[in-house]
């Protein structure tokens, strides 16, 4: 059982229409005023900020409302994009839970949240050893960074679990009740039963 980190934290939130799991790269085009006071006050405090899948609402307009599970994000870099808009790279770091939200003046929503503690380490069993071989293989054809990982993290259930959760083309729906669980072979279990739906005819 993933059991919660810390005592409540005041993180502000950004609603996304998709999921970032843990060890995840999420990369946004910042330009609402709400975001990009978000992105100052997260450099300025060196803290990261929360990602959680859209339940109700959009993602650009009225404040959307967030799923109770997400992810913190760090930030990582920042560049500038066409028409001069500010673009970021964050990092996706521990799971927590929304205990409660409010909405500012500026349409910003802020949680208090809970972090979990990381997923305990379990090495890939032999009933799931086709998952890390689909996964290196993905990696590669889609030239993502992940595929330089260590070797080691292909035989981590939570890390292969999670890298083949966010590049199977997945519901958001399917992707946050991964991100939820909190069995790493649960998780490699529904990826393994899921395989089938994408294979070739």
């Amino acid at each position: 059982m993933v059991m919660a980190a810390a005592d409540c934290t005041d993180l502000p939130l950004f609603p996304l229409s998709n999921v970032l799991f843990p060890g995840g790269t999420l990369r946004l085009r910042i330009f609402e005023p709400r975001y990009l006071d978000l992105v100052r006050e997260c450099s300025r405090e060196g803290r990261g900020f929360g990602v959680c899948l859209i339940i109700e609402g959009a993602e650009v307009g009225e404040p959307a409302t967030p799923a109770a599970i997400g992810t913190i994000a760090h930030i990582t870099d920042f560049y500038t994009l066409d028409q001069g808009l500010l673009g970021i790279t964050a990092e996706g770091r521990n799971r927590f839970h929304v205990e409660r939200t409010r909405v500012r003046d500026n349409g910003l929503v802020r949680g208090d949240i809970r972090a979990w503690d990381e997923e305990r380490t379990i090495a890939v069993p032999a009933e799931f050893g086709l998952l890390p071989t689909i996964l290196d293989r993905l990696l590669g054809q889609m030239n993502l960074p992940a595929r330089h990982a260590d070797r080691s993290c292909f035989d981590d259930a939570s890390w292969v679990g999670f890298r083949m959760a966010e590049l199977l083309p997945l519901a958001a729906g399917e992707r946050q009740h991964l991100l939820e669980i909190v069995d790493p072979l649960q998780r490699l279990a529904l990826l393994r039963d899921a395989l089938p739906r994408f294979q070739r005819e």
